[in-house]
This record gives structure tokens, sequence and C-alpha cells, in this order.
């Protein structure tokens, strides 16, 4: 008798959901993405959201992905996303950093957040809701979330060996978001390339060097076949944060459940990319060690001198930005809060080898 009732109660519940899926309006999010999806992490992890979408809507929600150039221009996807011209997109908001300076932090931020702290401040601290109001500010018609995150990138592959400064002086080379103007201060003269035209610049004597991300993705397009020293840590990008936007009128047409949809399927997929990300380096690393590429660690004095000039840029920001400085104060008392817990919690990490 209860094996019966409970049979009838789960049918009724499954026959409930699937005929709310059906009466609401299906929808298709095409969606552009500004990194190729065959680069681990940093482009793969909106594959991972589409599979899912579709499974947990009940069909409802579709989204198909267009690897860069295929339908729009990647540097266009804010604004396309924004008029409608697109439902939706898939980025870092680093990429903005020419329209919207202050969106650079809620990509990356040197010398930390590490994952944990930066997923804390954005989802328990007011991470999410300014990151939503500085595009609200600058008049785009978009729904952002977080929807990924990078493991820590490496800080440069260079030709020859950095002892100090003055090495850096006058390298033309690849460099993205913040860490770009840190290194701009350092005579270094930065250009915003994509993956793909990374390699050719540098054959061509283009570049004198070049970061683009993680280990696993920069042996992907070539880095190591080229260029044999690549220095850690990434102190520019100890986390790189990925984001979903979506159209707000788009947004806004969608029930409730498929908003919540949304939203759980981008938390999966920013715990999926984290894991993916940390469990995919060592390997890579140890096949370029094979291959004779030399890992090289900064010095404790290189790394005070990108600490310190990284602190310059942000008092210049912050200066002539009312909304980079209010984002980052926010940022900047969160950390000092969450800093008792870091600093009581963790075991140290041993030293490395200088």
């Amino acid at each position: 008798m209860k094996k019966s009732k409970l049979l009838i109660m789960s049918t009724i519940a499954l026959g409930l959901m699937s005929s709310f899926a059906h009466a609401e309006k299906r929808i298709l999010l095409k969606t552009p993405i500004y990194y190729n999806s065959v680069l681990p992490g940093l482009g793969s992890t909106i594959r991972y959201v589409a599979d899912d979408l579709s499974t947990l809507s009940g069909n409802s929600l579709k989204m198909k992905v267009y690897e860069p150039n295929k339908l729009v221009n990647p540097k266009e996807i804010l604004d396309a996303v924004s008029t409608g011209k697109i439902q939706a997109g898939y980025a870092t908001a680093g990429n903005w950093g020419g329209k919207i300076p202050a969106a650079r932090l809620f990509s990356s931020v040197p010398f930390g957040p590490e994952a944990p702290e930066y997923l804390a401040w954005f989802y328990y601290g007011n991470g999410n809701k300014l990151h939503q109001e500085l595009y609200d500010a600058n008049n785009l018609n978009v729904k952002v979330q977080v929807c990924g995150i990078l493991a820590p990138e490496t800080s440069g592959w260079f030709s020859k060996e950095i002892n100090n400064a003055d090495d850096l002086k006058g390298l033309k080379m690849r460099f993205f978001g913040l860490g770009a103007l840190v290194m701009e201060k350092l005579g270094v003269s930065t250009v915003g390339l994509p993956g793909g035209e990374i390699f050719p610049a540098l054959e061509k004597g283009v570049l004198d060097a070049t970061e683009f991300s993680m280990p696993v993705v920069d042996k992907r397009i070539g880095l190591s076949k080229i260029l044999k020293y690549n220095y850690f840590p990434g102190w520019h990008q100890q986390a790189t944060m990925m984001e979903l936007i979506i159209n707000k009128d788009t947004w806004n047409k969608m029930s409730d459940r498929q908003q919540s949809v949304i939203k759980h399927v981008c938390k999966s997929a920013t715990l999926d990319a984290l894991a993916l990300g940390e469990a995919m380096q060592a390997p890579i690393m140890e096949e370029n060690l094979k291959a004779g590429v030399i890992n090289k660690y900064w010095s404790p004095e290189m790394l005070n001198t990108f600490k310190e000039k990284w602190q310059e840029v942000v008092v210049e920001q912050s200066a002539k930005d009312p909304e980079f400085k209010r984002i980052h104060d926010d940022l900047t008392t969160f950390r000092s809060r969450y800093d008792l817990w870091e600093s009581n919690a963790f075991l140290p990490r041993p030293l490395p080898n200088l």
C-alpha cells in the first residue's frame, strides 16, 4: 500500500514538473565566447554549462556556443549582449578594461585574492552586487554572474633569465589586465593580444616575451616551443574569474526556475573549473621540464618590486576612477577581515628554493 502510494505521488510530481517545463517559454541562448573552447578551463567551462542547462531546465533552456569570431568579434561581446544582438556571452571582465577600467577588479587582482577568498567575496561579500552595479552604472543591459574560475597563471615566458627589474626594461610583452599596468611601470611595453596571435608575434619578433594563462593552456598554444624560461608565481593572476553575461530582457523573460538553473549551473561550473585547473598543471609542468623548459620562481626582491608598483597603480587608478576606488576599497576591507582567518587557519607553505 505504501509503495503504491509513493509511486502515485512520484508520478504526479514528475507530471507536474513536466507540465511546468512545458509551460515555460523556451529560450535559446546564442553565446559567443572570448576564448576558444578547446582551451582547458579558460574556454572549456562554457561547454560544461551548455551541456547541463538543457537537461536541468527540462529542455526549456538551450545554449548554442559560438567559437571566437564565429558570430561576433570577441571584443564586441559585451556590447552585443547589451543591445540584444545576441542573448549571452562568455568572457572575463578584464576583457572590458579598455571600456570600463574598474571591471578588471572582477577578473583578477595582483597579489590575490586566491580562489577561495575571491569566491568568498563574490558570493558572501559585496562582489556580485558591485559587479552588477558597475555594469548597470555603465548603462549595460546585462545580467552578469560568476561562471568559472582559473587556477593561478604563470607570470611570464622569457627568452632569457630576468634577474632584476632592469632586465625587464624595453621588453615588448603580451600582458593582461591590471598586471599590465604594473609591468608598464617597470619599462615594459605591453600589448593585449588574443591567444592565437601570440605565437606568430613571438616568431616574427613583434613580442620579446609573453604571459597568457595556466601551464596547460600555455602549452596548448605552443609557448614552450619558442620560449624556455617560465616564471612563477602568477602574482598578477592568482585566480581569474570568468563571467556569463545575459541580455537583461532575455533574463527577465525567464521563469524563476530557469533563472535558478542558470545560477546553479554556473556555481557547479565554477567548482568544476577550479578542480580541473588545479589537477592539470603539474603533469604539464613535468612535460615542459623534459622538453627543456626552465621553471623559475621570482626572487623576494622581484616580488617586492612588483608589489610596490602595484600599490602605485592602485593609488593612481583610485584617484582617477571613483568606481575603481569604491570596488577596491570594499575588496580591501573584506580581505583585511579575511586575513584573521587565513593567518590562523592554514598551514604555512614551505619556502621556495630560490
